[in-house]
């Protein structure tokens, strides 16, 4: 699979370069984002704008890569998502699971509002404990 990354600051953007991403590349995209929940920056954007076709499995596979990410307290962005792939996220019933934007920098706002919620969860969270 091909794809580049380009860090940022608060996030890697992971641009994928093949216009078609099938059930024996899970495994590999799946690896590659969360090598990054090891890193300091922990927030990844995958660019999409190149990918025209996925399998439903390759959807699922992003749902619960997203997942991890939460679970990890780090964000995980779709950007820049195609009609026909936004098609295979619908008909999975993930359109509303997925979080998806149309550009990069749409993409770099969500990401600065779920930090700014974790630390404000974390904030509640140290407040809370100190009442007991």
């Amino acid at each position: 699979m091909e794809f580049k990354i380009d860090t940022k600051e608060k996030f890697t953007v992971i641009t994928l370069l093949e216009p078609e991403i099938y059930d024996k590349m899970a495994d590999e995209l799946k690896n590659t984002c969360l090598t990054y929940l090891e890193q300091e920056v922990k927030n990844v954007v995958l660019d999409m704008g190149q990918v025209t076709t996925i399998s439903s499995s390759i959807a699922q596979a992003l749902a619960l890569l997203q997942q991890s990410f939460y679970e990890g307290n780090a964000s995980f962005v779709l950007c820049a998502i195609q009609p026909s792939v936004d098609a295979v996220f619908e008909e999975q019933d993930l359109g509303d699971i997925i979080n998806q934007t149309p550009t990069e920098s749409e993409a770099w706002d969500i990401v600065q509002m779920e930090e700014i919620e974790r630390e404000l969860l974390d904030g509640d969270d140290m407040l809370f404990d100190s009442n007991e």
